[in-house]
């Protein structure tokens, strides 16, 4: 199947037609669980996970759509953010085996799929274990162990993981980076976590048994130079999810200001005071953005930093909102709660707040 747009563009009309007249009404049923397969298709078709794949352009065309949805529904973008991690890998590889079969799939929204790094990434800064381990065999690795947290991914799915195997003739470990099939023997999905938010994400435990990961599937091999080069962009788009955030709870204030901004005012921070940090977070981000590919530290730390502020601000956000709200969006259907529960989600997913933190500090200068 041919991808609906060219490679690196993106139709900012259609997604914003997909965002307001197909996202909107459903989001009381994604926030109850429902997964918004649909609307990650047509956001595939309008050409939203492309952008950022021929190159070290169109990064923040990837977070400028991931943002719009996320100030509708966060549970989507966040969903957007797993399919263009995914394409990500793909395409920064030098694998053309998964660029020219599932990597035009997968930026088209045909194949839909996770990003499978949120273990590894605890695991390289020191906070858990490495839950997947491998042994070489003729053609590829068999591989064993259990991921606790993929998203955006269900059966007839791709996903990216890292194991540790044990290097040839040597007692070192190194790590390799892959593209997984949900489908495949010995992979096993279950869905079995009941949030408090973001229950629409399609988010699944994986249970690796003796499964075949073919070498036409590796992405990097050992994966830690790869690591590096990929660590930027896949950081830094997640500032979608927490733009799109801040900016649905300046719109919420300034909603009820009419009807509540005589005692509004009092409220230490305004709308107003958000839209400036918001739009001095959205210079970093666009700078940051020309160069996803910089391996140094002093790249890296910016990026950290920028995503660490993003997640600040969509709590502290949507805390405000809540208070410029006040009752009427404490109701069960209010979307100022709704907005609350997944800004949190957006401070405790990988890389949470905490791992942020940690990450900064450790990060050699």
């Amino acid at each position: 199947m041919n991808i609906a747009l060219p490679i690196g563009h993106v139709d900012t009309n259609r997604i914003e037609t997909i965002t307001t007249q197909t996202l909107a009404p459903m989001v009381r049923d994604i926030d109850a669980g429902q997964y918004p397969e649909g609307v990650m298709r047509a956001y595939g078709a309008a050409g939203a996970y492309g952008s950022h794949i021929t190159g070290e352009t169109g990064v923040m065309d990837a977070i400028i759509a991931m943002s719009r949805a996320g100030e509708v529904c966060t549970s989507t973008a966040f969903c957007m953010w797993c399919q263009d991690a995914l394409a990500w890998y793909i395409y920064s590889s030098d694998n053309d085996f998964l660029k020219s079969t599932i990597g035009p799939r997968v930026a088209s929204g045909e194949i839909l799929g996770g990003t499978g790094l949120s273990n590894p990434m605890k695991a390289v800064n020191g906070i858990e274990p490495m839950r997947l381990k491998a042994e070489r065999v003729d053609g590829g690795y068999r591989v064993k162990g259990v991921l606790p947290w993929v998203s955006n991914l269900s059966e007839g799915g791709y996903f990216g993981i890292i194991f540790d195997a044990p290097v040839p003739r040597s007692d070192a470990v190194k790590k390799v980076m892959a593209v997984a099939f949900a489908d495949w023997d010995g992979v096993k999905l279950k869905l079995d976590h009941d949030f408090v938010a973001m229950g629409g994400t399609a988010t699944c435990q994986v249970m690796f048994k003796d499964a075949f990961i073919p070498d036409d599937y590796i992405l990097a091999d050992p994966a830690e130079d790869f690591i590096k080069r990929i660590r930027g962009g896949f950081v830094l788009m997640q500032c979608g999810m927490a733009s799109g955030m801040v900016q649905s709870c300046i719109d919420l204030m300034e909603q009820v200001r009419g009807p509540l901004g005589h005692v509004n005012c009092y409220l230490e921070k305004q709308p107003e005071d958000f839209a400036a940090d918001l739009t001095d977070l959205m210079a970093e981000i666009t700078d940051l953005a020309r160069t996803p590919y910089e391996p140094s530290n002093a790249y890296f730390r910016r990026v950290l930093t920028a995503r660490l502020k993003g997640g600040e601000m969509a709590v502290e956000s949507a805390h405000y909102a809540m208070l410029h709200c006040g009752a009427r969006g404490y109701v069960s259907q209010g979307a100022a709660q709704r907005r609350l529960r997944e800004a949190y989600f957006v401070a405790i997913v990988t890389p949470a707040t905490k791992q942020l933190r940690k990450m900064l500090a450790d990060l050699p200068a």
